[in-house]
């Protein structure tokens, strides 16, 4: 498995990239397995289009929206100290494997693609990091990391979905400034490109990062409150 295998599941879509062991700019630490940096820019050919369509390999990238949650974690590990993490929609694993750097003490890696979730489990053996990994969310965790999963607007229901598991939920994302849900409060913009920067990402250059929290259930004045004895 590892590196050689994720290097034969994105040929099965590109076969004319590879993959290569990186260090992340910006979170030079990060190491991540991703798609060569001098893959060629120019239009692909039809046959190949069609497997890039039928099978994209987002994984292979590390998205903007992801190194810049990588690089809040990071600076400020206490969002994710000592807490379970689920990493929602891991791709490459960059978010999860940051909250496990950062001192999380569990880190889970989602995702509904099993190539996805190859490469988190490498990337996170790369960076020395233990994620486990599953194509379901578990039942409740601490918080909720979700970088680059609203790109699509038929995954705006995932906002809901990761509050009915978790505490809190932190979005980054550079293509959404508004989130639909006002509940979720923006907390900071991070410049952030994604890597290897191929050439087609240049106008999303700057993560929104956003917040919720799960409301303490309010007490009535008037409610009597009863002592445990």
């Amino acid at each position: 498995m590892g590196i050689s295998a994720l290097q034969t599941r994105l040929q099965a879509t590109l076969p004319m990239a590879r993959i290569e062991p990186v260090a992340l700019p910006g979170c030079e630490h990060i190491s991540l397995a991703l798609i060569n940096a001098d893959f060629p820019t120019g239009p692909l050919p039809g046959d190949v289009m069609h497997q890039v369509l039928a099978n994209p390999a987002y994984w292979c990238l590390c998205w903007g929206s992801g190194a810049a949650l990588a690089q809040l974690l990071l600076q400020e590990p206490q969002w994710v100290q000592g807490k379970s993490v689920v990493d929602l929609g891991s791709g490459s694993g960059i978010a999860g494997i940051a909250a496990a750097l950062a001192g999380a003490s569990s880190v889970l890696a989602c995702d509904t693609d099993p190539d996805a979730r190859l490469a988190s489990a490498t990337n996170a053996e790369l960076n020395g990091v233990d994620i486990q990994i599953s194509a379901t969310l578990p039942q409740r965790c601490d918080i909720v990391l979700m970088a680059d999963v609203l790109y699509d607007k038929q995954n705006l229901p995932l906002l809901g979905l990761a509050q009915q598991h978790a505490s809190e939920v932190l979005v980054a994302d550079t293509r959404i400034t508004v989130l639909p849900d006002p509940d979720y409060r923006e907390l900071t913009t991070i410049n952030a490109l994604t890597f290897p920067n191929l050439g087609e990402f240049d106008e999303f250059t700057t993560a929104h990062i956003f917040h919720w929290q799960a409301r303490l259930p309010r007490i009535s004045a008037t409610q009597p409150i009863e002592d445990d004895v």
